[in-house]
């Protein structure tokens, strides 16, 4: 198992300052970010679709080693819910696969209110170019059924664990030989900061059900305050001290630099 650690995004405003110094530009952020974090889930691409030019001057502005993940655009999967994906998926891959070495996942996030097909989502898995990773991750509780985990199974997608106010809200399903986790809001002080218990459940979680064999992908979707940065590195640390393989930074942050916080109220787990 390779542990990559990072957070959903990384153009936050209010991390001006905090995550990211003074002095470093915004256009410089990816940059700074890269020397911190191994791994960034890019959730502007479910907003508006970069260019494939985008895509390619972001693999050379990450050092190698580096993975991005991919969240695929709202028109697949909110507006087109599903329906008709050949062409939108070859759009998201035929620019994405400007990434090279960096492409990481692709995320389906589905809307809350789409109830379960297990026939379209097939449809759609069908579409993806062989050797890509996608997970996924349904919101609608119609999807929890034998069926939609066969499906899942069947095209080697992983089942998105996801987790709100520190405890998971999908099933723990194992549809693929590689796992993905959201952490979406967690219940210690300051909001949405996951305490430290939450933290190591994750952890204890990701080693007991997949061991040393499978890859994770995890990332903080918590970006209020700073929080997602601080909480990554810490479970970062987690599965470091456990024996796991972390993915880690070309260039790594001093000692006591950047990200962990000094104290934490974890009383709220």
């Amino acid at each position: 198992m390779t542990v990559f650690v990072g957070t959903s995004g990384w153009q936050y405003r209010d991390w001006r300052g905090t995550f990211y110094p003074e002095g470093v530009p915004q256009r410089l952020w990816l940059e700074e970010y890269a020397r911190r974090f191994a791994t960034v889930e890019n959730n502007g691409s479910f907003y508006r679709l970069p260019e494939r030019s985008t895509f390619a001057a972001w693999r050379r502005r990450t050092p190698d080693g580096f993975v991005m993940a991919v969240k695929a655009p709202r028109r697949l999967t909110h507006d087109k819910r599903l329906r008709e994906p050949e062409e939108l998926v070859a759009e998201l891959m035929g620019r994405a696969e400007a990434l090279g070495d960096r492409l990481g996942p692709v995320l389906l996030q589905f809307p809350p209110s789409l109830r379960a097909d297990p026939g379209l989502l097939d449809a759609v898995l069908a579409c993806f170019p062989a050797g890509v990773r996608v997970a996924v991750e349904p919101r609608h509780s119609s999807w929890w059924t034998d069926r939609t985990e066969a499906v899942l199974a069947e095209r080697g997608a992983a089942l998105c664990w996801a987790d709100r106010k520190s405890r998971p809200v999908t099933p723990l399903w194992r549809t693929a030989d590689w796992v993905y986790l959201r952490l979406h809001e967690g219940r210690a002080r300051p909001w949405p900061a996951y305490g430290r218990q939450a933290l190591e459940g994750w952890a204890e979680r990701l080693t007991g059900a997949w061991g040393e064999a499978a890859d994770a992908y995890v990332y903080f979707n918590n970006d209020p305050g700073v929080e997602a940065p601080r909480d990554a590195a810490v479970l970062r640390d987690l599965m470091r001290a456990a024996g796991r393989p972390v993915a880690v930074p070309a260039e790594t942050p001093e000692e006591g630099e950047p990200t962990g916080r000094e104290s934490r109220d974890s009383s709220h787990e």
